[in-house]
């Protein structure tokens, strides 16, 4: 195995590591998991426990 053998083993995991992030960013079910979390810098009436199990989404 020589070393442009490595490099292309590498090449390939990274870009199927990126497909891989990209497909779960984008799949329709997160997006209301991220619309929420994109509001807890907005939101100033959670004070304390509330805002911590609102954090703890994977959680539930």
């Amino acid at each position: 195995m020589s070393i442009s053998d490595l490099h292309i083993i590498a090449t390939v995991g990274a870009f199927i590591a990126f497909i891989s992030i990209a497909w779960w960013a984008y799949s329709p079910s997160n997006k209301k998991r991220f619309e929420e979390d994109a509001q807890l810098a907005l939101d100033d009436d959670m004070l304390g426990s509330s805002a911590s199990n609102s954090r703890n989404k994977d959680k539930r």
